[in-house]
């Protein structure tokens, strides 16, 4: 008991948005005041800070969250799910607009948590002048670059999704069409260039812990050159919407890596609890540049500050110690496994490998397409006594009440990305990501692009990173990376899994508006090619 006590410590303590007793963005909800007597104190600020901050928890509460859909739209994971289940997943995984009808609004929930956050943003940005700052200009520009960088996170989450999608930068009532992708990245390249721009330098183990959760000056640059990899691949383009060229991106990493005061923990099993009870590194460790900071106190009366979505990941109705019981959800394609070479940690750190680790599973009539294997970075956990930590905790249940963190970039990213950009240290910044792999089994190799490619598949696995990586090598690349026949077991008997490159290629891998949306906006939304 005494290893996951600490576990529990180290995970529970940290907070995000409106999460944790005295501290960082602790306040009342502001659901109930108006423009009318808000937004005047430096006070309401912090108050409407939190609020944009909390967007984080709503966008992936409901629906399918952004990290899993990532991974099962990719050659990782299968849809899975239970056996009786809808196939929203499968359509996903499939890219098959022929499910069935109630799966047609499988994003709704997220699409209307996303444009709440943002009207959250939009509105904050609005009224800034109307605020009282007590000549703290300092105060005032450090809240604009925070709440910048999340909407650019936003809708760099939306742009990626679903391709077309409306553009605002104030709050309106308006049902206004689509905008040209390169709008919407132009917004996204001004609003994380203000950012980095603005934000103090603080070295991102110097950052007050009762302040971990905040954007820092270090995650505005790493964001920035994983918005510029991906729209200068996906949409073949040779500058960022006309705002950031691969020089300056480039430049934006090596100063992380120069100046950020981050580092690769020793041990890639540390920094991921199911995969190192005795010694996990906690989440506030070197390597984390940010994260989406969760507690266990969800409840369902409104406060979503659980990790909502990690539930749909944990072994189909089943618990082994320290794995947690979940839905089954984005079970792991027996082809990730398998890349990994026998000699490299991150594999066993990763994946939960049913046989390979002798797990008494049974529940073979509740799983569809079982592959033996399901993440464990991003597991549920239970203690010796089975109890589910989030319930010994004091949360409701181990549904809305999972508490781990979701790293959005790692220090290792920013490496590996500064290599892909030019670095005149790629081969350094490689090998160091290889080194703690490998261990004393590490021997370099030469980078190449095909070498990026996969080294980036292996490190940041199941992390929700590998889909957005093939498509921004082209549609038809991830089209015929993605495709495969295989066989999985439904309810226990072998069935043949076949995902159509054709699909991805026609519907350019991009996701289905919700329908409902689509309804409700009198068709001034278009839905996307292929659904």
């Amino acid at each position: 008991m005494k290893n996951i006590k600490t576990y529990i410590l180290a995970l529970g303590i940290g907070c995000t948005a409106a999460s944790c007793t005295g501290d960082f963005l602790d306040t009342e909800p502001i659901t109930e005041l108006t423009d009318e007597n808000f937004y005047r104190t430096t006070n309401d600020a912090y108050r409407a800070l939190v609020g944009c901050y909390e967007g984080l928890h709503q966008i992936w509460a409901g629906g399918v969250s952004f990290p899993v859909a990532s991974e099962v739209l990719s050659d990782n994971a299968f849809g899975g799910t239970g056996s009786a289940d809808g196939f929203g997943y499968q359509m996903l995984d499939e890219f098959d607009r022929n499910r069935s009808t109630a799966d047609q609004n499988l994003f709704q929930d997220n699409w209307s948590a996303y444009y709440s956050a943002i009207f959250r943003i939009n509105s904050f940005l609005q009224r800034m002048d109307q605020i009282d700052w007590e000549d703290d200009d300092a105060l005032r520009l450090r809240y604009e670059s925070e709440i910048r960088f999340l909407r650019a996170f936003l809708y760099f989450d939306m742009v990626r999704l679903w391709g077309n999608i409306p553009l605002l930068t104030e709050p309106s009532p308006e049902n206004i069409p689509q905008a040209e992708p390169e709008e919407v990245y132009r917004v996204i390249a001004e609003d994380l260039q203000f950012a980095a721009e603005n934000l103090e330098a603080i070295p991102g183990t110097s950052q007050p812990s009762s302040e971990f959760g905040r954007v820092t000056k270090w995650a505005a640059n790493a964001l920035i050159g994983r918005v510029y990899l991906y729209y200068t691949g996906y949409y073949q383009q040779p500058d960022l919407a006309g705002v950031i060229t691969g020089q300056q991106a480039l430049a934006y990493m090596e100063d992380v890596i120069q100046s950020g005061g981050y580092g690769l923990v020793e041990e890639f099993s540390q920094l991921w609890p199911a995969a190192s009870l005795e010694d996990y590194a906690g989440e506030l460790n070197e390597e984390v540049i940010f994260s989406i900071r969760y507690t266990y106190t969800s409840d369902y009366d409104g406060n979503t500050d659980g990790n909502h979505w990690m539930v749909m990941l944990g072994i189909r109705e089943q618990s082994f110690f320290p794995y947690g019981r979940g839905w089954g959800g984005a079970t792991v394609n027996p082809r990730l496994y398998n890349a990994f070479n026998e000699n490299d940690a991150r594999r066993e750190a990763s994946i939960i490998a049913i046989e390979e680790e002798g797990l008494p599973f049974t529940n073979f009539s509740r799983q569809r397409e079982y592959t033996g294997y399901y993440t464990k970075k991003y597991s549920p956990m239970i203690n010796e006594d089975g109890v589910e930590l989030p319930v010994d905790l004091g949360a409701p249940n181990h549904m809305i009440g999972q508490f781990q963190d979701y790293f959005v970039i790692r220090y290792a990213d920013v490496l590996l990305m500064a290599a892909e950009l030019g670095s005149p240290n790629a081969q350094t910044y490689f090998d160091d990501v290889r080194r703690r792999a490998y261990g004393e089994n590490f021997s370099s190799l030469a980078i190449t692009p095909n070498r990026l490619l996969e080294e980036r598949r292996l490190e940041f696995a199941l992390e929700g990173i590998r889909y957005w990586d093939l498509l921004r090598q082209g549609v038809d690349f991830a089209a015929n990376v993605i495709g495969e026949s295989s066989t999985v077991l439904n309810a226990g008997s072998p069935v043949s899994k076949v995902i159509n490159p054709s699909n991805i290629i026609t519907t350019e891998g991009l996701q289905q508006i919700p329908n409902n949306q689509i309804i409700l906006s009198d068709n001034v939304l278009v839905q996307n090619p292929g659904w």
